[in-house]
Protein backbone atom coordinates (compact mmCIF):
# COMPACT_ATOMS: atom_id res chain seq x y z
CA UNK A 1 0.00 0.00 0.00
CA UNK A 2 1.05 3.55 -1.29
CA UNK A 3 1.96 6.22 1.85
CA UNK A 4 0.04 9.03 1.50
CA UNK A 5 1.13 12.17 0.20
CA UNK A 6 4.73 14.07 0.80
CA UNK A 7 6.14 17.34 0.43
CA UNK A 8 9.59 17.46 -1.45
CA UNK A 9 11.68 20.63 -1.85
CA UNK A 10 14.94 21.61 -2.85
CA UNK A 11 16.77 24.82 -2.00
CA UNK A 12 20.56 26.06 -3.80
CA UNK A 13 23.00 24.39 -0.96
CA UNK A 14 25.49 21.98 -2.92
CA UNK A 15 24.32 18.59 -2.37
CA UNK A 16 22.04 18.10 -4.98
CA UNK A 17 23.08 14.70 -5.66
CA UNK A 18 21.22 13.68 -2.03
CA UNK A 19 18.23 15.13 -2.42
CA UNK A 20 17.42 13.23 -5.94
CA UNK A 21 18.45 10.45 -5.02
CA UNK A 22 16.10 10.67 -2.45
CA UNK A 23 13.39 11.84 -4.61
CA UNK A 24 13.80 8.55 -7.09
CA UNK A 25 12.89 7.09 -3.23
CA UNK A 26 9.97 8.96 -2.54
CA UNK A 27 8.05 8.14 -5.83
CA UNK A 28 7.88 4.83 -5.19
CA UNK A 29 6.62 4.86 -1.74
CA UNK A 30 4.23 7.52 -2.05
CA UNK A 31 0.88 8.35 -3.61
CA UNK A 32 2.29 11.44 -4.81
CA UNK A 33 5.11 13.96 -4.31
CA UNK A 34 4.41 17.46 -4.12
CA UNK A 35 7.64 19.06 -5.45
CA UNK A 36 9.27 22.72 -4.39
CA UNK A 37 12.70 23.79 -6.15
CA UNK A 38 14.09 27.15 -5.48
CA UNK A 39 15.60 29.02 -8.22
CA UNK A 40 19.09 28.62 -6.28
CA UNK A 41 18.83 24.48 -6.48
CA UNK A 42 17.67 24.81 -9.85
CA UNK A 43 21.50 26.23 -10.53
CA UNK A 44 22.92 24.30 -8.14
CA UNK A 45 21.64 21.21 -9.96
CA UNK A 46 22.88 21.89 -13.31
CA UNK A 47 26.12 22.30 -11.89
CA UNK A 48 26.46 19.36 -9.67
CA UNK A 49 24.45 16.82 -11.88
CA UNK A 50 24.07 18.21 -14.89
CA UNK A 51 20.55 18.51 -15.16
CA UNK A 52 18.71 21.33 -15.92
CA UNK A 53 15.78 22.29 -14.64
CA UNK A 54 13.40 24.86 -16.24
CA UNK A 55 11.52 27.26 -14.62
CA UNK A 56 7.66 26.75 -15.58
CA UNK A 57 6.26 24.22 -12.92
CA UNK A 58 4.88 21.81 -15.85
CA UNK A 59 8.47 21.86 -17.61
CA UNK A 60 10.12 20.62 -14.52
CA UNK A 61 7.77 17.90 -13.69
CA UNK A 62 8.35 16.60 -17.32
CA UNK A 63 11.89 16.82 -16.08
CA UNK A 64 11.41 14.86 -12.95
CA UNK A 65 9.00 12.19 -14.23
CA UNK A 66 11.79 11.39 -16.86
CA UNK A 67 14.50 11.50 -14.12
CA UNK A 68 13.13 8.98 -11.81
CA UNK A 69 11.16 7.23 -14.17
CA UNK A 70 7.51 7.07 -12.68
CA UNK A 71 4.41 8.02 -14.07
CA UNK A 72 3.11 11.36 -14.47
CA UNK A 73 0.63 11.78 -11.61
CA UNK A 74 3.26 10.79 -8.96
CA UNK A 75 4.93 14.51 -9.07
CA UNK A 76 3.23 17.97 -8.67
CA UNK A 77 5.36 20.77 -9.28
CA UNK A 78 4.53 24.77 -7.68
CA UNK A 79 5.66 27.96 -8.40
CA UNK A 80 7.06 29.49 -5.56
CA UNK A 81 4.34 32.21 -5.64
CA UNK A 82 1.57 29.16 -6.30
CA UNK A 83 -0.34 30.03 -2.73
CA UNK A 84 -2.73 28.42 -4.22
CA UNK A 85 -1.45 25.23 -3.97
CA UNK A 86 -2.37 22.56 -1.37
CA UNK A 87 0.98 22.88 0.58
CA UNK A 88 -0.13 26.19 1.42
CA UNK A 89 -2.57 25.42 3.89
CA UNK A 90 -3.07 23.29 6.92
CA UNK A 91 -6.55 22.20 5.59
CA UNK A 92 -4.50 20.35 2.55
CA UNK A 93 -1.44 20.13 2.63
CA UNK A 94 0.30 16.60 3.89
CA UNK A 95 1.57 16.20 7.38
CA UNK A 96 4.99 15.07 6.31
CA UNK A 97 7.65 17.26 3.61
CA UNK A 98 11.58 16.57 3.82
CA UNK A 99 14.30 19.47 2.25
CA UNK A 100 17.04 17.87 1.20
CA UNK A 101 19.25 20.23 1.04
CA UNK A 102 18.49 22.71 3.07
CA UNK A 103 20.47 26.02 2.48
CA UNK A 104 21.02 27.87 5.55
CA UNK A 105 18.94 30.88 4.30
CA UNK A 106 15.89 28.84 3.92
CA UNK A 107 16.70 27.43 7.38
CA UNK A 108 17.28 31.10 8.38
CA UNK A 109 13.82 32.50 6.95
CA UNK A 110 11.90 28.81 8.35
CA UNK A 111 13.18 29.40 11.64
CA UNK A 112 11.79 32.73 11.84
CA UNK A 113 8.52 31.85 9.98
CA UNK A 114 9.05 34.42 7.16
CA UNK A 115 6.97 32.44 4.40
CA UNK A 116 8.71 34.94 1.68
CA UNK A 117 7.87 31.72 -0.75
CA UNK A 118 6.05 28.88 -0.96
CA UNK A 119 8.67 26.62 0.31
CA UNK A 120 9.05 28.62 3.24
CA UNK A 121 5.46 28.88 3.78
CA UNK A 122 5.23 24.70 3.21
CA UNK A 123 7.48 24.33 6.04
CA UNK A 124 5.64 26.49 8.45
CA UNK A 125 2.15 24.83 7.66
CA UNK A 126 3.71 21.23 8.45
CA UNK A 127 5.14 22.83 11.81
CA UNK A 128 2.40 24.54 12.92
CA UNK A 129 0.37 21.26 12.30
CA UNK A 130 2.20 19.37 14.75
CA UNK A 131 3.50 17.48 11.32
CA UNK A 132 7.16 15.73 10.69
CA UNK A 133 9.51 18.40 9.03
CA UNK A 134 13.32 16.78 7.98
CA UNK A 135 15.68 19.32 7.11
CA UNK A 136 18.96 17.68 5.61
CA UNK A 137 21.20 20.83 5.54
CA UNK A 138 24.68 20.79 3.73
CA UNK A 139 26.90 23.62 4.86
CA UNK A 140 30.58 23.94 6.48
CA UNK A 141 31.17 25.19 8.94
CA UNK A 142 28.29 26.14 11.05
CA UNK A 143 28.27 30.04 11.98
CA UNK A 144 26.47 30.16 15.27
CA UNK A 145 23.73 32.05 13.56
CA UNK A 146 23.52 28.36 11.34
CA UNK A 147 23.73 26.53 14.57
CA UNK A 148 21.17 28.68 16.43
CA UNK A 149 18.29 28.84 13.29
CA UNK A 150 18.92 24.92 13.98
CA UNK A 151 17.89 24.52 17.18
CA UNK A 152 15.48 27.01 16.71
CA UNK A 153 13.76 24.65 14.85
CA UNK A 154 14.90 21.16 16.46
CA UNK A 155 13.15 22.99 19.63
CA UNK A 156 9.60 23.32 17.32
CA UNK A 157 9.43 20.05 16.24
CA UNK A 158 11.87 19.58 13.01
CA UNK A 159 14.06 16.87 12.64
CA UNK A 160 17.54 18.43 11.68
CA UNK A 161 19.68 15.71 9.71
CA UNK A 162 22.86 16.83 8.70
CA UNK A 163 24.24 15.26 5.04
CA UNK A 164 26.96 13.35 7.20
CA UNK A 165 27.60 10.38 5.23
CA UNK A 166 28.70 7.15 7.25
CA UNK A 167 31.35 5.24 5.97
CA UNK A 168 30.94 1.91 7.54
CA UNK A 169 29.00 0.68 4.53
CA UNK A 170 32.41 1.14 2.58
CA UNK A 171 30.75 3.44 -0.18
CA UNK A 172 32.47 3.05 -3.17
CA UNK A 173 30.93 5.52 -5.43
CA UNK A 174 29.03 9.27 -4.95
CA UNK A 175 25.72 7.35 -5.33
CA UNK A 176 27.00 5.13 -2.24
CA UNK A 177 27.00 7.76 -0.41
CA UNK A 178 24.05 9.42 -1.57
CA UNK A 179 21.95 6.16 -0.76
CA UNK A 180 23.55 6.61 2.92
CA UNK A 181 21.76 9.77 3.41
CA UNK A 182 18.54 8.57 1.52
CA UNK A 183 18.31 5.50 3.89
CA UNK A 184 18.99 7.39 6.80
CA UNK A 185 16.20 10.10 6.07
CA UNK A 186 13.71 7.32 4.51
CA UNK A 187 14.07 5.40 8.60
CA UNK A 188 13.16 8.61 10.21
CA UNK A 189 10.12 8.86 7.69
CA UNK A 190 8.77 5.29 8.96
CA UNK A 191 10.05 3.63 6.18
CA UNK A 192 11.96 0.00 6.25
CA UNK A 193 14.84 -0.01 2.85
CA UNK A 194 17.81 -1.87 2.17
CA UNK A 195 19.25 0.80 0.13
CA UNK A 196 22.35 0.37 3.54
CA UNK A 197 23.59 -2.59 5.22
CA UNK A 198 22.63 -1.98 8.72
CA UNK A 199 25.03 -1.65 11.19
CA UNK A 200 25.71 -5.02 13.15
CA UNK A 201 24.49 -7.37 9.94
CA UNK A 202 27.42 -7.48 8.69
CA UNK A 203 27.77 -11.50 7.58
CA UNK A 204 25.13 -12.43 9.39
Amino acid sequence: MKKEAITFAMTGASGAIYGMHLLKQLVNIYSQVHVLISDAARIVLATEVGLKIPEAPAKIKEVLVEYCDCDQDKIAVYAKENWYSPVASGSAAPKTMVICPASMGSVSAIATGASNNLLERAADVVLKEKGQLILVPREMPFSSIHLRNLLSLSEDGATIMPACPGFYTGPKTLEDIADFVSARVLNHLGIDNDLIEKWGYKGK
